[in-house]
């Protein structure tokens, strides 16, 4: 796995200048995906990935039903500051299109010592080790944007989610005002 390198750290250059930057991954299938930040210019790519998603795996990311991304999701999705915000997605050629199969997220959650993170694969791309793929990127950047711990929120039926936090070293407790939920915590 590569890492992001240093002279691309946010603040240190301007998002145009991190363009460029991708990785090729392979999974444990042998199949191969390039992961790279996502950029402005992937909203469309970002509102097909959503709608795509099984009602399964979108409640999953959601908490809740979507039936369509709105224009502010949207907007809130693939606007990130490389600081406080973060996505990376993962990226294949399906029929002659680049078509997101997996993205993961962090975004600063009330200090700048925790974020929030979420991670979503396509259910044809599911247990492959995409999910690892996506969260050991996002891990590495939070730990170098100084970030001291990662959580997230997830459904309690979320197996899959439960199991890649497992793998990865997060810890699950029962969220205390929701018994539906569960929280997985990293210390960075």
């Amino acid at each position: 796995m590569s890492a992001i390198p240093t002279e691309h750290l946010p603040n240190k250059a301007p998002f145009a200048e991190i363009e460029g930057d991708h990785w090729m991954e392979k999974l444990k299938d042998g199949s191969h995906v390039l992961l790279r930040p996502i950029r402005p210019e992937d909203r469309e790519r970002e509102r097909k990935f959503i709608e795509s998603l099984s009602s399964e795996a979108c409640h999953f990311r959601f908490l809740g039903e979507i039936r369509e991304a709105s224009p502010k999701l949207l907007d809130q999705m693939v606007n990130v500051d490389y600081q406080n915000s973060m996505a990376f997605i993962a990226l294949v050629h399906d029929n002659g299109v680049l078509r997101e199969v997996g993205v993961s997220r962090y975004s600063a959650s009330g200090d700048d010592k925790h974020c929030e993170c979420a991670v979503t694969v396509a259910d044809d791309w599911q247990h492959r080790g995409l999910g690892v793929a996506l969260m050991r990127h996002l891990i590495d950047l939070a730990r170098r944007n100084g970030f001291r711990q990662m959580f997230s929120m997830d459904s309690s039926a979320n197996e899959p989610m439960r199991e890649l936090a497992h793998y990865l070293g997060f810890q699950c407790t029962r969220d205390p005002e929701d018994s539906t939920q569960v929280i997985h915590t990293l210390d960075l």
